[in-house]
């Protein structure tokens, strides 16, 4: 057994929203120990992985681009997209109205205090289309970190070693939590497992076995150990029947070790679980052709104007376009009967509109290389992308819509998609490009989109007939489900104190990031506005950092 080590504050995660806090503890003079399962090249956690999407209201670079935002639009938008309706949703709906009062004020400036910068193209992501009072962002809110992901993490990571350097810090890498200690209805430490050394990638599966026991005290614990999308067995367990029947095949958009754990094990301290069926999934997963983790998917970023079809071959309904409802449109598609769907679209629309989430797949953002950068105007499509069109096992590339659908039902166990139909659809869609207006509104809707000068210039392509072959080639690419987020999680005040069954604190226990829903226990209610995750970690892990201070 490991000798107890006494620390101010004991952090279970070292992923964004752990790191933060230690930053927030350490400054305030604090001994902190920082644990995590995975060995010392995972630090950072998910959000090394991410595309470093952050959401700000009525910033520098909106106003630039001509857009007007302001608190009051955001917060209706967060409301109408939400939908809190559950008694428990107090705490989660005032940590939601507190984040979106940050991310109106104080957030840009104190981000930019610690070294972060942000690409000037604000991203539109869930733009909604249901309607005014309906789900989605208004206006482009999504900033994207220079730097992406690895860029958002860098000034946390910065802060922590140089607590660790001055004697504040000490990180403890392959410990595996199995218990939270419990003195007097308190809690005091944690207990658990040294697993063996691991030199494996960042991100690859390691190894669970275990080399000796610990067990670790502190006036506080800080649970910061992410949510369950790398246990797809727990997220089909959660799975609400309003998203249809759980997918019998996903792919994965977190590594394996995103396992939910500590979900259970702060639940057997004491700590309540709520809203647990809320979730969040893409439609837009591709199989990675170069793996790191297990069933490892990629995330496409599309604008709006591929055209969607089921697994048979019918257009999806508006407002179910790509980029505008990320749940309305998996909910639809599991009551197909079937897990996957298509984009159709051309060479055109895949070079303007397609991004692939992730750091690895953005490395001209990642390097932050303004020259790579710049070929995102001139189009023509990142190496990362090129590579997938050639390798990817879901893309379909032919000169002409016979052989392309013959190339799609090849890739199926069933043949299921008529050439005619989808001729008919396609053709139906040209024709309305004979005049700047019409009835379909998939091209009002990527006319609209337009409008806005970062979408005309790097996110939507001019609207274009799709079977003209001087716009080719034809393109198709097959959708998985690709698990990313948990939105319920441990019951929080706005402090981060974890609450029980009673609705009362736990005495020392903390908990911060996508464990606690990003806050309270699921401040997006059933729906995210995009960009709001790392955010979410960000504000919530400062605020357990600070209030575990005051505990101890």
């Amino acid at each position: 057994m490991e000798t107890p080590h006494s620390a101010d504050v004991l952090i279970i995660g070292a992923g964004l929203a752990g790191l933060v806090a230690a930053a927030e503890a350490t400054a305030a003079g604090k001994k902190v120990l920082v644990l995590d399962q995975e060995p010392e090249q995972n630090l950072g956690g998910q959000a090394f992985w991410s595309f470093g999407g952050i959401f700000l209201v009525n910033s520098p670079e909106q106003r630039r681009l001509g857009i007007r935002d302001s608190h009051d639009l955001a917060w209706n938008d967060w409301l109408a997209t939400a939908g809190f309706d559950r008694p428990e949703d107090h705490w989660p709906r005032r940590w939601a109205e507190a984040y979106v009062q940050w991310a109106a004020g104080e957030k840009r400036a104190w981000l930019r205090e610690r070294g972060m910068r942000f690409f000037p193209v604000v991203g539109w992501a869930e733009r909604g289309g249901a309607g005014a009072g309906g789900p989605g962002n208004s206006v482009p809110r999504f900033h994207v970190t220079w730097g992406t992901g690895p860029g958002v993490v860098a000034p946390f990571i910065a802060q922590a070693r140089a607590a660790e350097a001055n004697g504040l810090l000490t990180f403890k890498f392959r410990h595996r939590v199995n218990e939270l200690v419990l003195t007097n209805g308190a809690v005091t430490g944690a207990r658990g497992e040294v697993l063996e050394a691991s030199d494996v990638a960042r991100g690859a599966s390691s190894s669970r076995v275990a080399t000796g026991e610990f067990e670790l005290s502190a006036g506080a614990v800080i649970v910061t150990a992410g949510g369950i999308g790398g246990n797809h067995e727990l997220v089909r367990r959660n799975w609400p029947a309003r998203l249809g029947t759980a997918p019998p095949h996903m792919i994965s958009g977190v590594p394996a070790h995103v396992d939910g754990r500590m979900l259970g094990i702060t639940e057997a301290a004491g700590g309540q679980l709520i809203n647990s069926d809320r979730m969040w999934h893409y439609t837009e997963g591709i199989q990675n052709w170069d793996p790191i983790w297990p069933m490892h998917g990629i995330r496409i970023l599309p604008g709006p104007s591929s055209l969607w079809f089921d697994a048979r071959g019918q257009r999806l309904p508006g407002p179910l376009y790509p980029g505008f409802d990320t749940l309305g449109t998996l909910a639809h598609i599991q009551q197909t009967g079937y897990d996957y769907t298509w984009f159709i679209l051309t060479q055109k629309i895949i070079e303007k509109e397609f991004a692939l989430s992730g750091s690895e797949q953005n490395p001209d953002l990642t390097n932050k290389s303004i020259r790579q950068t710049l070929g995102r105007v001139r189009g023509g499509g990142t190496p990362p992308l090129r590579a997938f069109i050639e390798k990817g096992a879901d893309f379909v590339v032919r000169t002409n819509l016979p052989d392309l659908v013959r190339g799609m039902n090849a890739l199926t166990p069933e043949p299921l998609l008529d050439l005619a139909t989808i001729q008919a659809e396609i053709e139906n869609r040209d024709r309305q490009l004979r005049n700047p207006f019409g009835k379909d509104a998939q091209l009002t809707a990527v006319r609209g989109a337009r409008q806005y000068l970062g979408d005309r210039l790097i996110r939507t392509a001019k609207p274009h007939a799709l079977l003209d072959p001087a716009n080719g080639p034809l393109i198709a690419v097959r959708l998985h489900i690709i698990t990313r987020k948990t939105l319920g999680g441990l019951h929080t005040d706005l402090q981060g104190r974890v609450l029980g069954a009673d609705g009362q604190p736990i005495a020392g226990l903390f908990a911060a990031g996508e464990v606690a829903g990003f806050g309270g226990g699921g401040m997006h209610g059933y729906r995210a506005l995009e960009g709001t995750f790392l955010g979410g970690c960000i504000f919530s892990g400062r605020a357990a950092g600070r209030a575990a201070v005051g505990a101890v």
